[in-house]
């Protein structure tokens, strides 16, 4: 593994791993995700993008930086959302390949290679988990599955998307592609990925679902009603911006 560091112009990898409050996540996924990244490439950084966390998870972030010279800490003293803290980290990599996965591992760290060879090898701008193809193995709550389906049916329909699963937190970029897009990108929580998908869409990128096995963790912030309500506004508000407004 080469040692990332600031002097570098560019490395194959950026793993950004978003972190509010993740104690108990954040060094169990750090160390289960640098032998898989030092199978199939010798050239990345991890960033965990940490914002504003109040548990300790800042300290913990530090504590892994120190430890391991692939990590990197990006600390914000106020919670500004999951998309905010993605699009600055992502802006501070220096990857060719710029990867995402939430923190609880829901997503089966075996697809790394796959999803990051989508991009560095079979040369998709965007490739993304999908938990709704048929290959896909996927755990979860039946209001919970429901709610998902209905949602991404919503999405397809009115942003004219063809992705199945536009939420799954396991995502790679082509990093002029991403960092191509990321100021037209409003969202800053959990639409982001969403907002991004389809804006990708827009520019006419070429994007890859991938079949995983994911389970729903535990721990997760995720409030059905409220979120499911929020994200359904957000819906809305990109179809004005993107269907009707331009006309």
């Amino acid at each position: 593994m080469t040692t990332p560091n600031t002097s570098a112009k560019t490395l194959q990898v950026s793993l950004v791993l978003p972190a509010y409050n993740e104690v108990d996540y954040l060094m169990p996924a750090v160390e289960k995700t640098i032998p898989v990244l030092d199978e199939f490439t010798d050239s990345y950084e991890i960033i965990i993008a940490e914002d504003g966390s109040t548990d300790g998870t800042a300290e913990r972030s530090e504590e892994l930086a120190h430890k391991y010279p692939c990590v990197r800490h990006i600390h914000r003293e106020q919670r500004l959302g999951r998309g905010t803290a993605l699009n600055n980290a992502f802006k501070q990599s220096l990857g060719e390949v710029l990867v995402y996965m939430d923190l609880d591992l829901a997503t089966d760290i075996s697809y790394l290679k796959p999803l990051v060879d989508a991009i560095m090898v079979e040369g998709y701008d965007f490739a993304t988990g999908s938990r709704m193809l048929k290959e896909s193995r996927a755990q979860r709550t039946f209001s919970r599955s429901i709610s998902s389906k209905s949602y991404n049916w919503i999405v397809r329909q009115m942003l004219s998307s063809k992705l199945y699963d536009h939420q799954c937190g396991f995502k790679a970029f082509k990093r002029q592609s991403l960092l191509g897009l990321l100021d037209e990108v409003e969202a800053t929580h959990w639409f982001w990925d969403t907002e991004v998908m389809v804006r990708g869409y827009n520019h006419g990128f070429r994007i890859k679902e991938i079949a995983v096995q994911w389970r729903s963790g535990k721990g997760t912030k995720v409030n059905m009603i409220k979120d499911s309500w929020n994200m359904f506004r957000q819906v809305l508000s990109l179809w004005w911006k993107l269907k009707v407004k331009r006309k």
